[in-house]
């Protein structure tokens, strides 16, 4: 039974601090509550414990800490625009054109300098150049 409250006092902790060392020290005590139960001596469901919280807290929290930190990526700004698609409104070659890009026009020119885009071709921005975009 102290082994059940030690794990709910551990998991109230960790509400509290977001560390992630309370509940795995709370995963020990609930697996040496297991280990009580089926009538493990003290001993032994120290050990449980013991070697349970260790394992989780150099195996599973620092896989746990990776997701938590790790926000999506969010792009903004020119970066967004990379990966869309336009539609070309004039002819697009290596030194000039325009293209529709998220219900905006934009000067463009291919990419590839050696390339050309006909009007009504749907082309990607591969990237942006000041203010201009650069597609294939």
């Amino acid at each position: 039974m102290w082994w059940l409250i030690a794990a709910a006092v551990l998991a109230v902790v960790e509400v509290l601090t977001v560390d992630l060392v309370a509940i795995m020290l709370a995963g020990g005590a609930a697996a040496a509550a297991i280990a009580s139960a089926v009538g493990a001596p003290a001993p032994v469901s120290f050990l449980v414990f013991a070697a349970v919280s260790a394992l989780l807290l150099l195996v599973l929290r620092p896989v746990a800490k990776r997701h938590l930190t790790r926000g999506p990526v969010l792009r903004s700004g020119t970066d967004a625009l990379r990966g869309q698609q336009a539609l070309v409104l004039e002819r697009v070659d290596g030194r000039d054109g325009r293209v529709k890009l998220g219900g905006e026009i934009w000067s463009a020119r291919a990419y590839d300098e050696t390339s050309a885009y006909d009007v009504g071709t749907s082309v990607q921005v591969i990237a942006i150049s000041g203010a201009t975009a650069l597609v294939g």
